[in-house]
């Protein structure tokens, strides 16, 4: 053979699977007018993949001198629909492939296939009468185990043969040959056998699909739909591409039917040869992709009103899922309805991000469109309506994650929540920054702000109130807040300085939060009355009998939906001559803070769903 057929093994079928090999052989056999094909599979145990062996033999005509010219040689084929390759997959599990074939009656021929194989090593020889058929023995397995016992196990091995073959077979039975399929194993001293044969392929009904690619290629539907028990239930959804199948995600798994056996086929000569050459994937030109993407459409669109129909309780079922989208993301609602033929078909995640790429786009024509005519300006206040709503789901989700946290998340895990961590965020960017500055948690009044300093240091935090002063000071506050005011444009502005704890921490790291707070006063009270107006300090912790026995001593408790405590304290800012100044600290509970965001944000959602 020409080719290095030792690269050729990796470059075409480093990705390949078990069940090839017996695809490969099939189809060969088909392609040499077999009705009878034998396999037999052989293990001393799963454990020991090394013992494998595989026999396939069949009735076909055999090597004949052509026919095995053309095995001799890569990539000679008669037409597109063969790619010249497919006994290359044998060589990527087995070390010895030994053929021995009769044709013609009086004709054999016996060779060995491997990486060294050499054309003119082939026995031939003259018997005798003899059935042609031809034999192919694989021992010596590569692999170091088997990925799939289900790739040897006989019943299962028969179900992927009838998926993958489907279309060839059904032609054969529709021409009146009876192919039959035997299938044996012999592993661990079990025994296994089952016959594939025309019984198992179904009477399939045909419809033509209506054709916008071109004037020449049509699109048939050939489908089957059975009740079965729920441990058979099946669902292929496929294109044939020469005479196989390639399966394509037309239902998503969430939305299995249990309880039927369902098949799916679409045939199309547009097809042709549109697959690699180990068939495992589709091959289609840039300027295809968008054409295979509308039969795709056409094709689950089709096949869901076959399934509603043939099926009505689906249509139930994908009500159900409409209406759960609907309350779950009422501002897309629009778009679930114009969607709604994939709706139940494709995953739910599949159809809310369309949802959202159709919602986004909508926004773009909008923005940058230089006039709005009174059909935009309608569709503006729709959408603005859709963004708010989006926004208010964000929020509620943001809830949700801190209310879900527990011991194990790190304080890092809670910070990120309320803002990112490592960021300075400014009001000019505050719509760009709506989806990861959540300084609404604590009041939603701080959705004013002039800058968010999220764990930056406190040097820089000192620098941006001043616009000046530089301190050396890498020690950094949780979140620094200035808002009310714009400290460049200004002389008053206020400031907000928060400091959290991760939960199920002892008393005394919780209490480390009063030190922590009580030594940023110390750099910002100097700027008290002079820039900053009023500062506000927030330590942040969970609390428990302990934390709340701790406070009460020198704190009071104030009024909340939750647990609240606030002191005033005197902070010295310089010794000599000393001066001291007083400052206002709440101790607020984790879970406070994230009921109160809740009762906040509940209002605009309940109000929009009602």
């Amino acid at each position: 053979m020409e080719v290095e057929l030792g690269q050729a093994v990796k470059m075409f079928f480093g990705n390949s699977s078990l069940e090839m090999v017996f695809f490969e052989a099939i189809a060969n056999s088909l392609d040499a007018d077999a009705t009878e094909i034998n396999i037999c599979i052989e293990a001393k145990a799963f454990s020991q993949p090394e013992t494998l062996t595989i026999h396939i033999s069949d009735n076909g005509v055999g090597f004949t001198g052509i026919r095995y010219n053309k095995f001799s040689k890569l990539f000679d084929v008669d037409e597109s629909s063969h790619k010249g390759l497919g006994r290359l997959v044998y060589l990527c599990y087995f070390d010895s492939v030994k053929v021995t074939s009769c044709y013609e009656k009086t004709h054999k021929i016996e060779f060995e296939f491997n990486e060294a194989f050499n054309t003119e090593k082939a026995i031939k020889s003259d018997v005798r009468e003899a059935e042609s058929g031809t034999k192919i023995s694989m021992s010596g397995y590569l692999k170091s185990k088997l990925w799939k016992q289900d790739y040897i196990n006989p019943e299962k091995l028969k179900g992927r043969i009838l998926e993958e073959f489907y279309p060839r077979l059904f032609q054969l039975k529709e021409d009146g040959k009876n192919i039959v399929i035997s299938i044996s194993s012999k592993i661990e001293h079990k025994e296994q056998t089952t016959i594939l044969d025309q019984e198992d392929i179904p009477a399939f009904e045909k419809i033509e699909l209506d054709n916008s690619v071109n004037f020449f290629d049509k699109f048939y539907l050939y489908y089957s739909i059975e009740s079965v028990d729920i441990k058979n239930s099946t669902l292929l959804a496929a294109i044939t591409v020469d005479n196989r199948t390639k399966k394509i995600d037309l239902i998503a798994q969430e939305n299995f039917i249990a309880g039927y056996k369902m098949i799916f086929l679409l045939y199309s000569d547009w097809f042709k040869g549109k697959v690699d050459f180990s068939r495992q994937n589709l091959t289609t030109s840039d300027w295809e992709k968008k054409t295979f993407q509308n039969i795709q459409t056409k094709f689950r669109k089709k096949v869901a009103g076959i399934i509603e129909e043939k099926i009505p309780k689906v249509k139930d079922r994908n009500e159900g899922t409409k209406k759960y989208l609907i309350d779950k993301y009422p501002h897309l609602s629009n778009y679930f309805n114009s969607d709604s033929e994939d709706i139940g078909y494709i995953s739910k995640n599949d159809v809310l991000k369309r949802a959202q790429d159709q919602f986004f786009k909508a926004q773009k024509d909008l923005l940058e469109a230089s006039s709005l005519s009174d059909e935009q300006y309608k569709k503006s206040l729709e959408l603005s309506s859709m963004a708010l709503t989006e926004y208010i789901l964000f929020r509620q989700k943001t809830i949700e994650n801190l209310k879900g946290t527990n011991k194990e998340n790190s304080e890092a895990d809670i910070h990120n929540l309320f803002a990112s961590m490592k960021r300075l965020f400014i009001k000019e960017n505050s719509t760009n920054d709506l989806y990861r500055n959540c300084a609404w948690l604590l009041d939603d009044k701080y959705m004013t702000y002039e800058s968010v300093l999220s764990d930056r240091e406190m040097g820089e935090v000192v620098n941006f109130i001043t616009q000046g002063d530089t301190i050396e000071d890498n020690d950094r506050p949780d979140i620094a807040l200035i808002f009310s005011n714009n400290p460049s444009k200004s002389d008053f502005f206020d400031v907000v300085i928060v400091e959290l704890k991760k939960r199920g921490i002892p008393l005394e790291e919780n209490i480390k939060v009063i030190t922590q707070l009580e030594k940023r006063a110390r750099k910002l009270m100097q700027y008290y009355q002079n820039k900053i107006q009023r500062i506000w300090f927030y330590g942040i912790i969970e609390f428990n009998d302990e934390i709340e026995l701790a406070l009460s001593g020198e704190y009071k408790e104030l009024y909340s939906t939750g647990k609240m405590y606030y002191r005033e304290t005197m902070v010295a800012i310089q010794k000599s001559p000393e001066i001291k100044l007083p400052i206002g600290v709440f101790i607020m509970d984790l879970d406070s803070i994230v009921n109160d965001a809740d009762c906040r944000n509940s209002v605009f959602f309940k109000t929009y769903k009602k």
